[in-house]
């Protein structure tokens, strides 16, 4: 099966493109090029766009305008190529891309988006149960580095790939390919705009 998959949640956004399981190609750039890097994957590959199969999209927790850009990107070629979607959670991505460790994506307003027992959680980052001697992957890793070594956790090199949420791991986790609408997006707070209409 030639999988698309792709994710716009973070700060990098990522794209593959995956022929029964094997990478054919993959690319990190940001959430406005994605459909630029994936004509270029295909291209690379030889392939046309209506030879994709099936797509995968990453649906978060992250940045609102982000999520937006890479669902509405997934249900519209799903829409022109007729190619079913897979919903998968960015943090379920990053923890496949580093089994050992715990994913942390940055949530901006001193929170940070993570996983409690399986389930996406926003946490403020000085509520953030730090287990000393683990490890911890992500942007939200990144930014809070001092944090979390200061409470005795190991984060990797800022530019080690375990932070990013390659797209690779979303078709790997990708189950349950359907209608494209049911790739909903994992939103664990209000998006600012709202918040700020509300006061």
């Amino acid at each position: 099966m030639l999988v698309l998959a792709f994710d716009t949640a973070t700060d990098v956004a990522t794209t593959a493109l995956l022929q029964d399981g094997a990478v054919l190609g993959e690319r990190a750039s940001r959430a406005v090029r994605i459909l630029e890097d994936i004509d270029g994957l295909l291209e690379e590959a030889g392939l046309e766009r209506d030879s994709v199969e099936g797509i995968a999209v990453g649906t978060g927790p992250g940045s609102y305008t982000g999520l937006r850009m890479g669902l509405v990107t997934a249900r519209a070629l799903a829409f022109a190529l007729e190619a079913p979607v897979a919903g998968v959670s960015t943090l379920a991505a990053l923890a496949h891309g580093a089994p050992e460790a715990s994913p942390l994506i940055d949530g901006r307003r001193s929170e940070l988006f993570t996983l409690a027992d399986g389930t996406p959680v926003v946490v403020h980052t000085e509520r953030l149960a730090v287990e000393p001697g683990a490890t911890y992957v992500g942007d939200g890793a990144v930014r809070y580095r001092a944090l979390l070594e200061e409470r005795g956790a190991a984060v990797p090199a800022d530019d080690d790939p375990r932070h990013t949420p390659w797209a690779r791991h979303h078709a790997a986790l990708a189950v349950n390919f359907g209608a494209p609408e049911l790739a909903e997006p994992i939103y664990l707070r209000l998006p600012d705009a709202e918040r700020a209409l509300a006061r």
